[in-house]
């Protein structure tokens, strides 16, 4: 078990990868009477402090769902206040530069300074070891459909699930350990279909510009009271 005394959190080998869906931004600004654009605002501090406090205690893959091929049906100005939030993470990002960040989604729909931009972000973050994957414009179904698309193209006619799970947007990491829910909701929302399949799953009714080190504390320890079968019995077990 590895203790970081900073962060106060223990954590080992069976804990290498949590996944966010970071829900309720909007209601959090609701509740303050401020803009939806203003609880986006705060959500992404919320994403820099908890993405490094993951990574200081050494888990090393940390992956967000920040915004889902369904959210195009929100308001234009909220679209546009959360790209415009992209962009200047993405800047700061480069700046810094200690993580390796990587999109997860389909880039082709965002106009094409945006794409450069991440594109660039993940050429000149590509020898970092710690991963931090943003699902941008993500859906798991059609992270799927294109695994087998891509498939399909390269003369495949009968597919395995080792195919599938080399083709998806994830095929540089493990499958989720943990995914951690926000303000309260049960469902997955269409994150990570094919890769949750034996993810633990941590439901808290914070929401997410309050998700803090004491909550992602309760998530880690909650995790390590889980007995993971992967379908099997542990052993001693009948």
């Amino acid at each position: 078990m590895f203790f970081n005394k900073k962060t106060e959190i223990s954590i080992d080998d069976r804990l290498k990868h949590i996944a966010f869906i970071m829900d309720g931004n909007g209601r959090w600004a609701k509740r303050r009477a401020l803009p939806r654009s203003a609880g986006h605002k705060f959500g992404v501090n919320s994403l820099e402090k908890i993405a490094r406090i993951c990574f200081e205690c050494g888990i090393k893959y940390v992956t967000v769902y920040a915004f889902s091929t369904e959210n195009w049906s929100r308001p234009k100005n909220e679209i546009d206040s959360i790209i415009d939030l992209l962009r200047s993470y993405i800047k700061r990002a480069k700046e810094d530069n200690t993580l390796r960040y990587i999109f997860l989604g389909d880039k082709t729909v965002l106009d094409e300074k945006l794409q450069d931009m991440m594109n660039e972000l993940e050429e000149i973050t590509k020898n970092n070891d710690k991963i931090l994957n943003i699902a941008f414009n993500y859906g798991g179904r059609a992270e799927i459909v294109n695994a087998c698309n891509t498939l399909i193209a390269s003369g495949k006619n009968k597919i395995t699930e080792a195919d599938i799970t080399n083709n998806l947007y994830t095929a540089h990491m493990p499958d989720p350990d943990l995914i951690v829910r926000t303000a309260g909701e049960f469902r997955i929302s269409n994150f990570l279909l094919w890769q949750c399949a034996y993810s633990e799953f941590y439901i808290t009714k914070k929401l997410w510009p309050d998700f803090d080190k004491a909550e992602l504390k309760k998530a880690i320890d909650s995790f390590y009271k889980r007995t993971r079968r992967f379908g099997g019995l542990n052993k001693g077990e009948e």
